[in-house]
């Protein structure tokens, strides 16, 4: 299945999925050490982000979120790419500094955590296989 969104940074990424309902704050909700999620109560709260396609909603919290993804970039903790329903500011400049795939304006509900999923975020498509 083919899905057509909007390009938010360039490159292609290919990963297993890990989706979620719920918003992201790069910034306090995950660790950028371990790429694990530590926000209490949170879908993915325990589980690690890191060379996945990571797919949700929106972003939420601090600007400082955009760095805490450039740090997980250095430190080999990032995502493979990400996918949302609508990006924010956060997320975007993070994908950018970080030079992480990105696309959005993406149906979420057509992931499933665990699919193999292609981003190409150059094209602003994303490929659920």
């Amino acid at each position: 299945m083919k899905l057509e969104g909007r390009k938010i940074y360039k490159g292609i990424a290919e990963a297993e999925a890990i989706v979620t309902k719920d918003g992201i704050s790069f910034y306090g909700g995950i660790d950028p050490d371990t790429g694990i999620v530590v926000e209490v109560g949170h879908d993915l709260e325990g589980q690690s982000i890191t060379g996945k396609v990571l797919v949700f909603p929106t972003g939420k919290g601090s600007t400082v979120g955009s760095y805490t993804m450039y740090r997980m970039k250095k430190n080999s903790m990032a995502p493979a790419a990400i996918v949302n329903e609508r990006i924010d500011t956060i997320i975007a400049v993070g994908c950018i500094i970080s030079e992480i795939p990105c696309v959005d304006k993406i149906d979420i509900n057509c992931i499933k955590t665990g699919q193999i999923v292609i981003v190409n975020g150059s094209k602003g498509i994303v490929e659920v296989k």
